[in-house]
């Protein structure tokens, strides 16, 4: 390469970065000649001017491996991977670190985690088939190979759009993207990245359509249909996702990947027998395969056989014992005990230096319940709080951002909107939404009324979510208002389409009764929607004592979304933001939203069990007294709590933890903080 230095080789150079501040081009300059001590003078310089410093640091840790201080290599890897955990090049320079310094087995580690964090990363892909190589594993080191040359195939264009996705520069990677495709129109891993980049925005319908059409224009394309199958899962077109997956198993019917994707499918339409018999078959042939046993287990919690469940993930456990999926799993079963040797396993393999970084994160979680569970609150607090400062420096939430979104909606959503838009919308009055912030006791009302005879239980469904984003439309970066404010320009016949749309669309998650609940809690954020094309749904608000419900939030490790959990500050302020929008429906729409507090139904389950039949129109039915013995798939955090008759233990746990929840009491302000 031209201008490289002649001790480099191309898998060493620095990837090339995109364009930055001219500090940073002339540090690249002095690299690329070679003048490393001078390149640290002027990315010091760049680092205090208020340069990236993600860039600052890279750039330093790869100056410091030419100049042969390893320590200081080390020390900038260490703080760009506090920054961004998941940067793929952090990843990869400690490989070349590892390398050079005759250690293989790390540095096969560190190149494998730096393609999972960024696929496009060359130098880790040539180097981890030498590396396989050199230690005799050449069928390994072929399939990596094959790696390597489908990204030296892809023109360079969408190698830096993978290179911007991967590193979460969504903008410039859309804005390079669609450059590319408009010139080439039919190209399919164009339309691969385009699509990914949607589903990170949230713009799901634009990724389902993408991944469609390019699915037509190759339908071999085994990439493409099992991106096609998450896109469908996340849209929650359960049957759709099937299908995809059902087409790549009878492509290759003994591929352990296409029978554990069928499997996961066949789960999320509620055929737990078939995804479990391919989960055996899979364990047939793997069957030491952590990530598949822990998949059983997951199943067989969903459906109630916890015993089985604790069998599978102490099985996957024992098997990789930094496979932090099992370990997490098995704390948030929030019945399971931890026995001393596992609490030893945990910490010896949360100190281990090679341990990812989601495993991390998950042992973090699940050594904090163990601690928590043994009374041993100080350090089980510092294990919850290492936890969610990691998974805080993943997320992109800031608190001013998502109170200004709700401010909007108050402040957009008038009386006059609810008078002028009345009579309007769908007239079903089949859904009762169940809304709050998670961990508010949404599982707990959702089981009480799944009990009834008249009353199917759904899911968490993203559908309003979903709707909210497509009325938000492309122009959401740059006018984060135009959603709420169509509202007030949907005619008649546009509101009763959205609100049809809604109940057809979400009718496969239904068994036949009148009828359903969803208990999306982010729903509470788009109350005013929901009124206006579903004016006869209910709306349930399951409230929790500010503390207990904050606290409880902030030790939940969710799958996904509900970035505002991270912080103790964080969660404080959106319950406080929270508390204000629903006091601004309650005042828009008196008398529409039944508000149901936890700490009530704890106290008299029946007299509480009463107040939501009757709000809900329904006849009293026993079973919903005795909602602890319905036998359903529940598949959220509560689902082992749900199966227990009420109990009282749970709700001052938070005083176990007053000494260090200041952050807390502070954001939610003293009212809050009393209730």
């Amino acid at each position: 390469m031209r201008g490289a230095h002649p001790c480099q080789t191309e898998a060493d150079l620095p990837d090339t970065i995109p364009a930055e501040p001219d500090l940073l081009q002339t540090a690249q300059s002095r690299m690329y000649a070679g003048e490393f001590r001078e390149a640290i003078a002027v990315l010091d310089q760049a680092l205090q001017s208020g340069a990236d410093p993600v860039e600052v640091r890279y750039m330093r840790a790869v100056c410091h491996r030419y100049l042969k201080d390893m320590p200081a290599a080390v020390a900038d890897l260490a703080a760009l991977k506090q920054i961004v955990p998941d940067f793929g090049r952090a990843y990869q320079e400690e490989g070349h670190l590892h390398r050079d310094s005759g250690n293989a087995e790390r540095a096969l580690l560190a190149y494998q985690r730096a393609c999972r964090f960024n696929p496009a990363l060359l130098a880790s892909w040539k180097s981890q088939a030498d590396i396989l190589r050199a230690l005799g594993r050449s069928g390994e080191a072929d399939q990596v190979d094959a790696q390597a040359q489908r990204l030296e195939a892809l023109p360079s264009e969408l190698v830096a759009v993978t290179h911007l996705l991967h590193e979460g520069k969504l903008l410039k990677a859309e804005q390079l993207c669609r450059a590319y495709q408009q010139k080439h129109p039919r190209d399919v891993e164009g339309m691969r990245l385009l699509a990914e980049i949607g589903k990170r925005f949230g713009v799901m319908e634009d990724a389902d359509f993408l991944l469609e059409t390019a699915l037509e224009l190759d339908p071999e394309n085994i990439q493409l249909r099992l991106d096609f199958i998450d896109v469908l899962r996340k849209r929650q077109k359960f049957q759709a996702a099937l299908s995809q997956a059902q087409a790549l198993y009878e492509r290759e019917p003994g591929n352990p990947l296409f029978q554990s994707h069928l499997a996961i499918e066949s789960m999320q339409t509620g055929d737990y027998d078939t995804a479990l018999a391919l989960f055996e078959t899979i364990l047939e042939t793997l069957p030491e395969d952590a990530a598949t046993l822990t998949s059983r287990g997951h199943a067989l919690k969903t459906l109630g056989d916890q015993d089985k469940a604790v069998a599978s993930y102490k099985a996957a456990a024992r098997i990789k014992a930094d496979h932090g999926d099992a370990w997490y799993a098995l704390a948030n079963l929030k019945t399971y005990a931890f026995s001393d040797d596992e609490l030893a396993t945990l910490r010896a393999q949360e100190a281990g230096a090679d341990l990812g970084f989601q495993d991390r994160v998950y042992l973090c979680f699940a050594l904090a319940k163990a601690l928590e569970d043994r009374g041993e609150y100080a350090e089980a607090f510092a294990y919850y709080e290492r936890g969610n400062d990691l998974k805080r420096v993943q997320t992109r939430y800031t608190s001013d951002q998502m109170e200004e979104e709700l401010a909007a909606q108050a402040r957009i959503c008038t009386p006059d909107l609810f008078a002028k838009q009345a009579g309007r919308g769908c007239p079903s009055p089949d859904p009762i939404f169940i809304v709050g912030l998670p961990r508010a006791g949404s599982t707990l009302i959702e089981q009480i009324l799944a009990s009834h005879s008249q009353v199917d239980g759904t899911l968490e469904l993203p559908n309003i979510l979903a709707l909210s984003h497509r009325l938000r439309g492309r122009k959401r970066v740059s006018d984060s208002t135009v959603y709420p404010r169509i509202l007030h320009d949907l005619d008649a016949e546009k509101l009763r389409e959205l609100g049809e749309d809604y109940i057809e669309n979400t009718r496969i998650h239904r068994q036949g009764a009148p009828f359903f609940t969803d208990k999306m809690p982010n729903n509470f954020r788009h109350i005013g929607l929901i009124k206006l094309i579903l004016p006869n749904a209910k709306i349930i608000d399951a409230r929790r004592g500010a503390m207990a419900c904050c606290f409880s939030g902030f030790k939940q490790l969710f799958a996904e979304g509900q970035e505002f959990t991270y912080g103790l500050d964080e969660i404080g302020r959106y319950y406080k933001a929270y508390v204000a929008l629903m006091d601004h429906w309650d005042a828009v729409l008196p008398g529409q939203i039944l508000r149901v507090h936890h700490e009530d139904v704890v106290e008299d389950v029946e007299a509480q069990v009463r107040r939501i039949l009757d709000f809900c129109g329904l006849p009293f039915e026993p079973a919903c007294v005795d909602f602890h013995t319905t036998k359903r798939a529940v598949r959220t955090a509560s689902s082992e709590q749900v199966r227990q008759p009420i109990n009282k233990d749970g709700v001052d746990q938070w005083r176990h933890f007053e000494p260090w929840l200041a952050p807390l009491k502070e954001a939610l302000g003293t009212e809050l903080a009393k209730a």
